[in-house]
């Protein structure tokens, strides 16, 4: 993982060493995001699904991007996204009269990200782009749902229920109207397995999700000054 980081990183040095030549450019653009998300998820060795969770909202990105000419360039930049996922078997370990039952859980976080990726195509119409993303949660929310009723809600600022880093591979295409579509694969488990409540419970151990999204994005790598048509010469 470290060393694909630091390829990356060469790539876009790389890429500001040819800025001298003609073709090269360099901007800033930004987009919102609407996130399609779900997980793999392993609970105490068992393979459990999830249910799509639909996050339009506080998705925010922006990016600086390098491009070397018209076909290959780079992007870095910095985003705010609502990510998670949503288990309808969550386990809780009944005692005396009560026995063991699951419950619904909503699970989300809004985490800082950073992108790191290469673009290869018409820079100017339609082309793919792929990376590697590094975030960082902190806000986290959790909901337990029993028999569709909510019955409590947990969340706080960098909370320690999860992994204080969160990774993955992203993959996409723009569109020549400006509409992108992503997917992106977290490498990272959701939750801290190790987190220990107050009472002595460890809520998250053996719970293993890695959550995966497709999402829309409108604009995201679209310069509005190469739309601009060019001015007419009225003389």
């Amino acid at each position: 993982m470290k060393k694909l980081f630091t390829l990356l990183l060469v790539c876009l040095l790389f890429a500001g060493y040819n800025f001298g030549q003609s073709e090269s450019r360099t901007y800033f653009t930004s987009g919102g995001e609407m996130i399609f998300s779900f997980a793999t998820i392993e609970d105490d060795g068992f393979s459990e699904s999830s249910i799509l969770r639909w996050s339009p909202v506080f998705n925010i990105q922006s990016m600086w991007n390098a491009d070397l000419n018209k076909n290959v360039g780079f992007f870095t930049g910095l985003a705010i996204r609502n990510v998670g996922f949503i288990y309808d078997g969550y386990k809780v370990d009944g005692t005396g009269e009560d026995a063991d039952y699951t419950v619904k859980k909503k699970f989300r976080s809004y985490n800082l990200a950073i992108p790191v990726g290469v673009k290869l195509g018409n820079l100017d119409k339609m082309f793919v782009y792929a990376g590697y993303e590094v975030e960082f949660p902190f806000h986290y929310k959790e909901k337990t749902f029993v028999g569709g009723d909510k019955t409590s809600t947990i969340q706080g600022w960098f909370s320690d229920r999860q992994e204080k880093i969160q990774h993955g591979f992203l993959v996409g295409i723009q569109f020549p109207e400006g509409l992108s579509l992503k997917f992106k694969y977290y490498l990272s488990n959701f939750h801290n397995e190790n987190f220990t409540e107050s009472n002595g419970n460890k809520p998250y151990n053996g719970l293993k999700a890695n959550v995966f999204y497709f999402s829309l994005s409108s604009y995201l790598f679209r310069n509005m000054d190469f739309d601009k048509p060019e001015p007419k010469n009225i003389y």
